[in-house]
């Protein structure tokens, strides 16, 4: 017997949803799912494509309904975008070597796996590469950050709590020798290397001409509001398009109704508002 536990879907059309594989700059093995505008094949391509980057970094798009209160992939292809959900290494899914290889170092071979698995799209005829966008939630929020600081390639982005400053997350949220560990910084007195400023989207933000949209709640512990503030002042004093918003009693998860739609209602007016034509 089949459960219908979700009736409220009932009727709704959803877009096509196929995993990918491909191999890194180095020839791993990598995988993700792509998410193609709701009545859409991939022939009739090339479609506006935002590269959706999971939080963790230890975790991975499963092959399920892509259908959250944050930046997801169905909310997106109903709007008629192309949705890149890469696994880069760092996650799930290919055992403990493939999950640490970020220690100390995120934002650098993570980084190529997703842009190589955007340059796969752009090849096959998915993506257009004069419209692409990037967003992320935790971790996700951090490598959208990064990425605009490392490229202008991205029409628009959306940095949902996410980190900016690793040294300062260190010293200030609740997982703080984990973060550490994740930034760079090894000695806690002092002593040892510390690379956090090295991989900190803030050390980049001279370099971003990307319109950012910074999502944050008020109350979260986990990533601190100090993290989309910086964010903020950096890109206000750099002269760079965004809007910042905060939500009122919200932790590192977004759980009241009205501020989940909200995030999604902005979320697809901020890419509209840049990544059509």
């Amino acid at each position: 017997m089949i459960t219908d536990t979700r009736p409220e879907l009932s009727g709704v059309t959803l877009g096509t949803q196929e995993p990918l594989a491909y191999q890194a700059a180095d020839g791993l093995a990598l995988d993700g799912l792509l998410v193609l505008p709701v009545g859409r094949t991939a022939s009739d391509g090339p479609f506006p494509l935002i590269t959706i980057v999971h939080g963790g970094p230890y975790d991975r798009h499963a092959d399920r309904c892509q259908l959250f209160w944050f930046p997801s992939a169905q909310w997106l292809a109903a709007a008629g975008y192309a949705v890149f959900l890469p696994n880069p290494r760092g996650g799930q899914g290919h055992g403990h070597r493939f999950a640490a290889t970020v220690a100390g170092q995120v934002g650098q071979e993570e980084w190529t796996d997703i842009q190589t698995g955007i340059d796969l799209l752009i090849s096959r005829g998915i993506a257009d590469p004069l419209r692409l966008g990037i967003a992320g939630w935790s971790h996700g929020g951090f490598m959208s950050a990064w990425a605009v600081g490392q490229t202008d390639r991205f029409r628009a982005a959306l940095v949902g709590a996410g980190v900016v400053d690793w040294g300062m997350l260190a010293a200030t949220g609740e997982n703080g020798q984990f973060e550490a560990a994740l930034g760079g910084s090894t000695g806690w007195s002092g002593v040892g290397p510390h690379r956090h400023d090295a991989v900190s989207p803030v050390s980049f933000a001279s370099h971003i001409r990307t319109p950012v949209l910074i999502l944050h709640g008020a109350e979260d512990t986990n990533v601190p509001l100090g993290q989309a503030v910086y964010l903020h002042r950096a890109l206000r004093h750099f002269d760079v398009e965004h809007e910042f918003v905060i939500y009122p009693r919200e932790g590192h998860s977004i759980r009241e109704r009205h501020h989940q739609l909200d995030v999604l209602s902005r979320t697809r007016a901020w890419f509209d508002r840049w990544l059509r034509p």
